[in-house]
């Protein structure tokens, strides 16, 4: 768990990005230099880099994410930068082979040199799943099948039986080998109770919600690790912001998240902080200014105090 210990620290909280780096409207995004932002994302501190799974673009529904596959396009960006943990969030694991999405894993631990995170969920858009002739009422049934199978595989010489994804019987191994188990992190709910969550995932991903809610949702999940007698895995979520010129400028509310001046974003994340909060993941999708200015400003005037 050495990649997930450097980006999630009990009491501490970092940040990271996700594709696309820049803002965009509609669901499709230009994809433009993201190569450099990543590089630079790297240099100025920021603890990881986030790759989207989606698999269609619905645009009812708004957002296509990175558009390329998240592994390929993980690879990419893992050949541009160093040491940023690449960090999944999150694939649907009832819309791939378990056998696939475990192989892809361990090859991109041994590529990468171990920087993988893996974020997971049962998907957000019910439209996918037709196309895959998957039942969507069975999101929570696949998951965990698919969830479970995919620890078993990176054991040496597997056994298994899977309900929907197949059986392995102890005489054939999935190379290439690992020796660190990779962190695998629910994302929201996936169709499961959040003790379930709290026991067999390696930390918790939601959304952002007001501090209200958050302090609510916090004190659920540390009650779940506590029944469940885990002593503490990481809580991370996802922020939209768009940041403004000037410093002071004031906050207002923009969908999951906000835009402001630097001042009150940097307020709105230590309070995150005090909560609890471990990894905050920035979308910059509804920014009304260029990725490239709101990257350095971000990493001058906010991640130093959270490194």
């Amino acid at each position: 768990m050495q990649k997930l210990d450097k980006i999630a620290t009990r009491g501490k909280l970092t940040l990271g990005l996700v594709f696309p780096l820049e803002s965009y409207s509609g669901s499709i995004a230009k994809m433009e230099n993201q190569e450099k932002l990543a590089q630079r994302a790297e240099e100025l501190g920021f603890k990881a880099l986030w790759f989207r799974d989606v698999p269609f673009n619905d645009p009812n529904f708004g957002d296509a994410g990175q558009l390329y596959d998240p592994w390929v396009y993980m690879t990419h960006i893992m050949n541009h930068t160093k040491e940023i943990a690449l960090a999944t969030g999150s694939i649907i694991l009832p819309l791939r082979h378990p056998v696939h999405t475990a192989k892809s894993i361990l090859s991109l631990q041994k590529l990468s040199g171990g920087r993988l995170i893996i974020g997971t969920a049962s998907g957000d858009r019910p439209v996918e799943y037709p196309a895959f002739n998957q039942n969507i009422e069975k999101r929570g049934e696949l998951f965990r099948d698919s969830f479970f199978y995919i620890k078993a595989l990176q054991k040496d010489f597997p056994t298994y039986e899977s309900a929907h994804y197949g059986v392995t019987n102890g005489g054939i191994d999935l190379l290439p080998k690992y020796k660190q188990e990779t962190p695998m992190l629910v994302t929201g709910h996936s169709g499961q109770s959040l003790e379930w969550i709290a026991e067999h995932g390696d930390g918790w991903i939601y959304y952002p919600r007001n501090f209200s809610f958050l302090q609510h949702t916090l004190t659920d999940w540390n009650n779940a690790l506590e029944s469940t007698g885990q002593y503490w895995k990481p809580y991370m979520q996802s922020l939209y912001i768009d940041l403004l010129e000037g410093k002071n400028a004031a906050p207002q509310g923009i969908h999951l998240g906000f835009k402001s001046g630097t001042d009150y974003a940097l307020e709105h994340v230590k309070t995150l902080e005090t909560y609890g909060v471990n990894h905050v993941i920035i979308n910059l999708k509804y920014g009304s200014r260029p990725a490239e200015e709101v990257l350095e400003e971000l990493g001058a005037d906010i991640v130093p105090h959270f490194t």
